[in-house]
């Protein structure tokens, strides 16, 4: 059975006037060390997808697992869990706590389970360095630039050693330097991790780069 996959997904909202499909029964699947990108406009249903592969979000119908685990069947204290022990994010907008410094950031979801200590913090360090940024542990975010506060945020999405590495417009915020920086950076972590890294994007010169490419439309994939 392939590590990461999504079988027949669908999501409907409920609106006024009626259920409305987000997404049409998509299917894919994904083993460790592979890359997806996901295109698409806005609206057609990307993050919705993103947030039903990270355990954010339930579908509709169909089922999604990682690893043998099928999320429909977690309560929420277990997918709560299980998001944390095995799925990194990574959206557009770093969402940094602006009192803390790059290494606290980087640190915070372990401290959230308890499990800060010698170790971590030198995983913290080396996952800064690993992003170019070993002389910025102790900035605030505030001190760093966008392309810099974005590679603490990859950072700290690597910091529980995750299987499946999620972004959401990952470069929509960055010029288009950082932006290819940061594109290639996920990809280069991802292999040296053997990470599954799904990735959605307005960007069709990111996705050029993924081992996989597929866009949204109508709630379905179609090839790109």
């Amino acid at each position: 059975m392939p590590d990461f996959v999504a079988n027949a997904v669908s999501k409907e909202f409920d609106t006024p006037t009626g259920p409305l499909r987000i997404l049409d029964g998509i299917s894919t699947e994904l083993d460790r060390g592979q890359n997806m990108a996901v295109i698409g406009d806005s609206g057609s249903g990307k993050s919705t997808f993103l947030h039903i592969a990270g355990t954010l979000d339930l579908p509709s119908s169909g089922s999604v697992s990682l690893m043998g685990s099928d999320f429909t069947e977690l309560n929420e204290n277990q997918l709560a869990q299980f998001r944390n022990e095995n799925i990194g994010f990574i959206f557009q907008e770093h969402h940094l706590l602006p009192q803390l410094t790059a290494l606290e950031n980087v640190l915070l979801p372990m401290v959230a389970t308890g499990e800060t200590d010698s170790n971590s913090i030198q995983r913290g360090k080396d996952l800064l360095d690993s992003v170019g940024l070993s002389d910025r542990l102790d900035h605030r975010p505030a001190a760093l630039s966008g392309g810099e506060r974005q590679r603490v945020a990859v950072a700290r999405a690597l910091i529980q050693e995750p299987i499946l590495l999620l972004a959401d417009e990952p470069t929509g915020s960055l010029d288009q330097a950082n932006a290819e920086k940061t594109g290639q950076l996920l990809l280069d972590l991802q292999s040296q991790h053997n990470m599954i890294l799904i990735c959605v994007t307005h960007s069709s010169k990111l996705a050029s780069v993924f081992q996989n490419q597929t866009r949204l439309v109508d709630g379905r994939f179609a090839t790109v």
